[in-house]
């Protein structure tokens, strides 16, 4: 049943990317399909989570998570820094790299980190595993997702007042600008570095400790078969075996970084950075505005990079298309795992889905974008308001998580 189930999707995708070739601009939606189809499989099979990598750190002192996402940003830095070198050869010359989500950096840049942080606390996750999560069956990311809208719409109507307050003057830092390419990928993955090798420290002792401790306890086994393993003792599998352990188990933290960052250099290549909020929130803003909830004016909010939500007279776009990919991926790649499994929710899932959504849509409006338009896309482009925006963001799950803990949640 799961092999049917896959199979027809993966045919309906191959269907999908057959029509769209045939379509304008075809050959750059195919590509954002296929992006798409990459990223969901890493995403489900590596358990890529932004929240998830956070709260085991916070809780377990686990950092092969966060490990994996300094990796992805790190190798999305490194390709970001060879393209824009190419289209912008002098930075300090005063000009942006055109589409690129660098943001204004202001107190609201931080309130949005902090909204966008403890809506991953409340609904369990940010709005990017959110949608590959839909195709594991989860209860909670529905309602997430509609109240991501929402949070979308409450972030229009609270724009202008913003706007006015902090964003309209607030500077727009690129740090090649002021630093040169070399000078700020330097900086960028020194930092980085210091964060990995803080993360890794206490992790790897432990570690070491645990290894010790198992091989006296199976007289010296266990630790002369992790060493032979690691000598490449161990026989090749073939073909067949690579298959079946591509569906089993979890992929290794580190696969799901270097995919992530490595897809992010790429895409801006043959489209725009990588961001999962734009069609939800262009969807969000035309719907509110055809109701007359929102201003019909956003004062200088299209004229920001980021995951943009001007109205669009159609939603055949890369950005719908790459969502497309990622919830389709997701799916295949539950379904040859044995991962998914329909819940039926329940009260709490409702209201966790939609409370923890209307905090993530709000910090995703106000941010121009989310974990991956924002801090992912915007730290490897050499954005400041990335870093920012991923700072107040962990911030805001540690202290989410502290209060849950003392709660008894």
């Amino acid at each position: 049943m799961q092999r049917i189930a896959s199979s027809i999707v993966v045919a309906l995708l191959l269907a999908w990317g057959v029509w769209l070739q045939q379509q304008t601009g075809g050959s750059a939606l195919v590509f954002a399909l296929v992006s798409g189809l990459v990223l969901g499989v890493a995403f489900q099979r590596s358990r890529f989570c932004f929240y998830c990598h956070a709260r085991d750190w916070f809780e377990d002192r686990d950092p092969r998570g966060l490990l994996a996402i300094v990796l992805a940003i790190a190798v999305g830095l490194i390709g970001y820094t060879v393209v824009l070198g190419g289209w912008i050869v002098n930075p300090t010359a005063g000009r942006l790299p055109p589409d690129m989500h660098i943001g204004p950096v202001s107190w609201v840049l931080v309130l949005a980190g902090v909204a966008f942080g403890l809506g991953m606390v409340v609904s369990g996750s940010c709005i990017s595993a959110h949608w590959y999560r839909l195709s594991e069956g989860s209860a909670t990311s529905p309602f997430a997702l509609l109240g991501s809208a929402l949070g979308f719409i409450a972030g229009f109507k609270s724009w202008n007042a913003l706007y006015s307050l902090a964003i309209a003057d607030a500077p727009v830092v690129w740090l090649p600008a002021h630093l040169g390419y070399g000078g700020a990928m330097l900086a960028q993955l020194t930092v980085l570095g210091l964060v990995a090798a803080y993360l890794w420290r206490g992790f790897a002792s432990a570690s070491y400790q645990r290894k010790m401790a198992l091989a006296a306890v199976q007289g010296g086994t266990g630790f002369a078969v992790a060493q032979a393993g690691d000598m490449g003792v161990a026989a090749v599998p073939g073909l067949g075996a690579i298959w079946v352990r591509l569906w089993q188990g979890r992929w290794s933290y580190w696969s799901g970084g270097l995919v992530v960052g490595l897809v992010g250099a790429f895409a801006i290549i043959r489209m725009k950075p990588l961001g999962v909020t734009a069609l939800l929130g262009s969807a969000s803003r035309q719907w509110a505005d055809s109701l007359g909830w929102i201003p019909p004016t956003m004062h200088g909010l299209d004229g920001f990079a980021g995951c943009s939500t001007t109205p669009q007279s159609t939603f055949l776009t890369p950005n719908a298309v790459l969502l497309s990919g990622i919830v389709g991926g997701a799916f295949v790649a539950a379904f040859l795992s044995r991962q998914f499994v329909l819940r039926m929710p329940g009260w709490r899932d409702v209201l966790r889905g939609l409370s923890g959504g209307v905090l993530l849509g709000w910090g995703a409006m106000v941010g121009l974008g989310c974990t991956v338009g924002t801090l992912l896309s915007g730290s490897q482009a050499g954005a400041v308001s990335g870093w920012i925006f991923g700072a107040a963001m962990f911030a805001a799950i540690w202290a989410g998580l502290q209060v849950k803990r003392r709660i008894g949640l």
